[in-house]
């Protein structure tokens, strides 16, 4: 049987992805890139925002309408979220909800009848994640959240915390590594809460993961600022795990924090990021924001502004607020109008224009290590795209026989690209 697998939204949703089509392939099935192809589509979806909601419905309507044989499954927090909703949906033979998807590959084969087989199993390093194109794996470590940001959907639909052991966590970094895998993303959706449900912390599992495997990147998943220990710095002293951190911020403005719940202020994450850059060379911090979110005035969007003035930040997702039924910002006061919405968004993302640019000057004329990810032809020969270790897209030419890609190699970087933010 083959099985098509596609997710929206967080790099969890990406990991477990990453694991479903382990386990898939473990149980004597295939995994294709093409939903036309496949007998069985499998869809994470995402509820993080109203957007986030619609791409799902529109994703399932669109696989089905692609191939409306193959059998349809849901999960993630949209279908967790609006279960009876999503199951009404197209095509849609089955939804896993949040709180069973670690066992989504063995329930969908026995609730379908889709039996495994095993006289069809690839060889034990059968390469799953490269029929999916990728060269990076997704490494889904802890799932839940214990705070309760008032924006925030995602802790409803993922629920209390549940951290995964250190020593499965290893066993599965090697099984990728074997397989040629060549760095691995750790992700949760409370990553720095890994390790309170079984008296461990996210320390102790980085430095198991340098001692224990030979992975040669390690890349962290997005850190609430209020998680990171001082200590924590020393652990970038090995050049393994990369020197890139993605802190959200959400607002310049301690009012508008208070308003969201979020348990750090200006001033402590202005003073952890100085810390962060003493500390790691070559550092990259990229960071999420708001924009419009309830109580928004001109004056706490100026604060907001005049604040980002003292970062740099490699890359700002940006996000308009949209009121998520079931959270408690959507029934706060003094909502913002669509058009003040857009406005701010349109004057951040220029912000975050200029922020990318000085990032990528800083890097000229420095050599790098790149992992390439994927190649194109062209008459002038082979174009290469990989990204440095703190997290920056670089293109190179090359031409020689054979291909560069999934292989980490030295590039001086001498020139960038405004236009399509890259070195």
């Amino acid at each position: 049987m083959q099985i098509h697998l596609q997710t929206l939204g967080c790099r969890l949703n990406e990991a477990e992805l990453e694991t479903w089509a382990q386990r898939f392939r473990a149980l004597g099935h295939g995994i294709c890139a093409q939903a036309n192809t496949a007998d069985l589509i499998v869809i994470n979806t995402c509820a993080v925002t109203e957007d986030a909601v619609r791409k799902s419905r529109k994703l399932v309507r669109q696989v089905h309408r692609y191939n409306p044989q193959a059998k349809l499954v849901l999960s993630g927090c949209y279908a967790s979220l609006q279960t009876d909703e999503a199951t009404d949906l197209p095509g849609v033979d089955l939804v896993i909800d949040n709180s069973c998807k670690d066992q989504l590959p063995e329930l969908v084969l026995d609730k379908l009848d889709m039996h495994s087989m095993p006289a069809l199993a690839l060889e034990p390093d059968a390469q799953a994640l490269f029929a999916r194109g990728r060269q990076r794996a997704f490494i889904k470590v802890q799932d839940g959240c214990r705070y309760q940001c008032t924006f925030c959907i995602v802790t409803h639909a993922r629920g209390a915390e549940k951290s995964r052991p250190i020593t499965e966590i290893v066993a599965e970094v090697n099984t990728l590594h074997a397989q040629g895998i060549q760095e691995i993303v750790i992700a949760g959706v409370h990553l720095g809460g890994y390790g309170n449900d079984i008296q461990s912390d996210l320390t102790q599992l980085i430095r198991q993961l340098l001692e224990q495997t030979q992975i040669p990147r390690i890349r962290l998943g997005s850190l609430e600022p209020w998680d990171i220990p001082t200590h924590f710095w020393r652990l970038f002293d090995n050049p393994r795990l990369l020197p890139h951190l993605h802190l959200p911020l959400q607002s310049g403005s301690d009012l508008i924090l208070k308003r969201m719940a979020r348990r750090c202020k200006t001033a402590a994450f202005r003073a952890l990021v100085e810390q962060a850059h003493d500390n790691i060379k070559d550092l990259c911090i990229s960071t999420d924001l708001i924009v419009g979110f309830p109580g928004e005035t001109e004056m706490e969007w100026h604060k907001t502004l005049r604040y980002l003035e003292h970062f740099t930040f490699s890359h700002m997702h940006i996000f308009s607020f949209s009121p998520r039924a079931g959270t408690r910002a959507a029934s706060l006061t003094e909502q913002i109008d669509a058009a003040t919405k857009a406005k701010r968004s349109q004057e951040l993302h220029a912000l975050g224009e200029q922020m990318r640019e000085r990032v990528l000057r800083s890097m000229l004329n420095n050599t790098v290590e790149v992992l390439i990810e994927t190649r194109h032809n062209s008459d002038q020969g082979a174009n290469y795209h990989g990204y440095t270790p703190n997290y920056l897209k670089v293109q190179l030419a090359a031409d020689q026989p054979g291909t560069l890609v999934n292989q980490i190699i030295p590039v001086t970087l001498c020139a960038f690209d405004a236009h399509n933010s890259q070195l």
